[in-house]
């Protein structure tokens, strides 16, 4: 396996400028930023504060850039996201400072981006390493870091899927079922699953057990040969389909986690046990704490089928051609909500 290196530690972010060859371009969010602005106040560098994951939008502001000599990401997924997109484009060092457990991006390889509104994984970004500051990720609402969970629960719908393409003859031909990275996901997703109290509180061996489940995560896209199936499924499906329609940014793992729930129902594979493991690390995974209503999410689901079509690029799964009928969106409404 081929991680990233990673530093867990406090008080991290007052080092960048004595580390990183300046002037360098710090990629962050604009709610974020203000936390983090006097740490840079002496500092040789330039701000870039995520507006948009739209290609044409990145490309044009790549031409806007000051000279610099390094890109620093400081933030959530966005931010961690287009610090690697400029980092692959302006081929400089890169240096990520995740401040949440949100998402595995920090450990990823590829940059999620949007190509009129169609999500796209391109790029090659390796950090020189990235800095987890116990503090700084704690400093986040519980509700953010705990939803990181999301992906690494998603092997438990997305293994279910694989083994559901290979019975019904239509696994991809350059990515055939593989029980040996079923069986080295699924300890991860193990390491998770009995460490729900640690989670839940946020403490440090929470953090670095969830951190270390999503750097296995992020770098298995790539040590796999770009194969998704190990670590996505259908719930990633879900989350892609509702986004399309919404034109909206969600918390990655917090809607990947409603669509654990919604796609190992609709699988019937003991949706019960992985909704327990969800309650016991304190997952806010109800609509409405997303700002959507559950008309969004049946909209979200009954779309899923195009949306597949129109990628051209996700998996065959069960979201690929059941049905989604009424009678399923009441029972499984009751059933979340419940």
């Amino acid at each position: 396996m081929q991680l990233f290196d990673v530093a867990y530690g406090r008080e991290l972010l007052p080092e960048i400028p004595k580390i990183v060859n300046a002037p360098f371009l710090i990629v962050s969010a604009k709610d974020l930023w203000p936390k983090f602005e006097a740490t840079f106040a002496d500092a040789d560098c330039h701000v870039y504060l995520v507006e948009s994951l739209e290609i044409v939008d990145l490309e044009r502001h790549l031409t806007e850039l000051p000279h610099i000599k390094a890109i620093v990401g400081i933030g959530g997924g966005v931010a961690i996201d287009v610090a690697k997109y400029f980092a692959w484009r302006l081929n400089l060092p890169l240096y990520q400072c995740p401040t949440s457990m949100s998402v595995n991006a920090p450990f990823a390889q590829r940059a999620a981006v949007r190509d009129k509104g169609i999500l796209k994984y391109v790029g090659w970004a390796i950090p020189e390493i990235v800095y987890v500051d116990y503090d700084i990720v704690r400093s986040a609402p519980d509700f953010i870091n705990r939803s990181g969970v999301g992906d690494i629960v998603c092997y438990y719908t997305g293994h279910w899927d694989w083994a559901y393409a290979q019975r019904e003859g239509r696994c991809e031909v350059k990515w055939p079922y593989d029980p040996e990275w079923i069986a080295a996901a699924d300890e991860v997703m193990q390491s998770v699953i009995t460490n729900t109290a640690d989670i839940r509180d946020v403490n440090d061996r929470g953090v670095r057990t969830l951190m270390d489940a999503l750097r296995w995560g992020g770098a298995a896209f790539n040590n796999t040969g770009w194969n998704p199936r190990p670590i996505e499924g259908s719930e990633h499906t879900f989350f892609y389909s509702l986004e399309h329609l919404t034109h909206r940014p969600f918390l990655h793992g917090q809607i990947v986690s409603l669509g654990v729930l919604l796609m190992s129902h609709l699988q019937d594979n003991d949706p019960d046990f992985i909704k327990g493991k969800l309650d016991e690390m304190g997952v806010a995974y109800q609509p409405e704490d997303m700002n959507i209503t559950w008309g969004d999410v049946r909209d979200g689901l009954r779309h899923m089928q195009d949306y597949w079509k129109q990628s051209g690029n996700l998996w065959y799964t069960i979201a690929t051609e059941t049905p989604i009928t009424d009678g399923w969106l009441d029972e499984v409404e009751a059933w979340v909500s419940g």
